[in-house]
């Protein structure tokens, strides 16, 4: 009898590649590169965050963070504005460009995941995404 554990593993690393190869294709021709987008829909989907939370988020120092979001500022993607909280800190939000970009490629993301939900119950579904977070939550 096969190990599931092994099984499970396969697949993840299956699935990991073809997202990514995928991934990389959706922003071939967009002129961002796939740290930069995920930095947007990082962004688009939380709001603005500190440069330490998004760093944290990205699962990037802050070194390479800020190098990241000035390459984004040049691009006109996303802007520095101070946190209301704290004066000290320095929060990163989209722009108007940011955003469109952000749509686009979330629009790209939605229908991926209907291709791939295809066929699953919602209660399949949810139970799907709710296995994901948890995995997710455990690294």
């Amino acid at each position: 009898m096969p190990d599931p554990t092994e099984d499970l593993a396969l697949a993840l690393v299956e699935l990991y590649e073809r997202l990514s190869s995928w991934e990389h294709a959706a922003v071939r021709g967009t002129g961002l590169t796939l740290p930069q987008m995920h930095c947007l829909e990082i962004l688009g989907a939380a709001g603005p965050l500190r440069m330490k939370e998004l760093a944290e988020r990205l699962g990037v120092t802050t070194g390479t963070l800020t190098a990241l979001a000035d390459r984004l500022e040049q691009a006109g993607c996303v802007e520095r504005c101070p946190d209301p909280d704290d004066r000290r800190a320095v929060q990163l939000g989209l722009t108007d460009t940011g955003r469109e970009r952000f749509a686009e490629h979330h629009a790209l993301h939605l229908s991926l995941t209907r291709a791939l939900a295809e066929g699953l119950s919602p209660a399949e579904a949810a139970a799907l995404a709710q296995a994901l977070r948890d995995m997710a939550g455990r690294m």
